[in-house]
């Protein structure tokens, strides 16, 4: 299904880019991200992510208010409920796994989706890894979208998913799926989403947060989220990326969903994400 969306048209400036794959990533060579004039380069690097969908840094050698300095050029910051409340800085929310604790993102997904404005995207930085292992995988859901039958993006263009957080923080948080949702409720959102700067259409249901689908039966809602969630494990719409110290990432959270594959343990692995609010998510005929 064509779009009106072209790609080629977006202007990354003069910009050092080497794409990952056809389908989605690049890495981005010769910029220093705590640099003072960083500014002047904001623009090229917002159409670099609306045209690879993530983009990849290596040697970045910030400090954590150089990172939040750098992701408030691209809008407001979020909170993670997961943040300490007495770390002094809030906005990052530092995942750390090693021999007392093995990663539990490995499962295909888009960042808090559970909230009425889910993420513009996040810029995670590595602070340690492991000597081998620990790699983040990319799916573009757009392409994942545009591989269905035409009969089956018409039938899931019309319906509307619910998000909750209690699927997956419950537990990590150690709090009832009730307590969660007094702050934050189940959000709904299409299944099918419109990207707000592109127009492009994504897959928008992931297997972390998405509990059922309105107005079908739990047999159906099952048997149509199964198999739009293997849809982001197709090979040919993904790029992975291995992380050394100094690396980072900085992805379209409204067009991409990703992997953290937690294949490390018992070695340490520091990980430091800042995240951008974004907007409530809509789908336009």
């Amino acid at each position: 299904m064509a779009t009106a969306f072209d790609r080629t048209e977006l202007d990354t400036g003069t910009l050092d880019i080497r794409p990952m794959t056809p389908a989605i990533g690049a890495e981005i060579f010769g910029v220093d991200l705590g640099a003072n004039n960083i500014e002047t380069r904001i623009a090229e690097m917002r159409a670099a992510l609306l045209k690879y969908g993530v983009i990849f840094f290596r040697e970045q050698d910030i400090t954590t208010a150089q990172h939040i300095a750098f992701a408030r050029h691209f809008g407001e910051l979020e909170i993670h409920p997961a943040t300490p409340t007495d770390q002094p800085d809030p906005e990052v929310l530092r995942i750390e796994h090693g021999p007392k604790s093995r990663g539990q993102e490995n499962a295909w997904h888009s960042d808090v989706t559970w909230r009425e404005r889910p993420s513009l995207g996040s810029i995670l930085l590595a602070r340690h890894v492991p000597e081998v292992g620990g790699d983040t995988l990319f799916a573009n859901m757009h392409l994942a979208y545009e591989r269905l039958s035409e009969q089956m993006q018409r039938w899931c263009e019309g319906l509307t998913a619910v998000h909750d957080i209690a699927r997956v923080f419950a537990r990590r948080l150690g709090k009832r799926p009730e307590d969660l949702h007094e702050q934050y409720p189940p959000m709904r959102h299409p299944v099918i989403r419109t990207h707000p700067e592109t127009g492009e259409r994504a897959i928008y249901v992931n297997t972390a947060f998405t509990s059922h689908v309105e107005g079908l039966s739990e047999s159906e809602s099952r048997w149509l989220l199964d198999h739009l969630f293997a849809t982001a494990r197709d090979a040919e719409i993904q790029c992975r990326f291995r992380w050394r110290e100094g690396s980072m990432a900085f992805w379209d959270n409204r067009v991409c969903q990703h992997f953290a594959a937690s294949d490390y343990f018992p070695a340490r692995r520091v990980m430091e994400r800042v995240t951008i609010a974004g907007d409530r998510p809509f789908y336009t005929p």
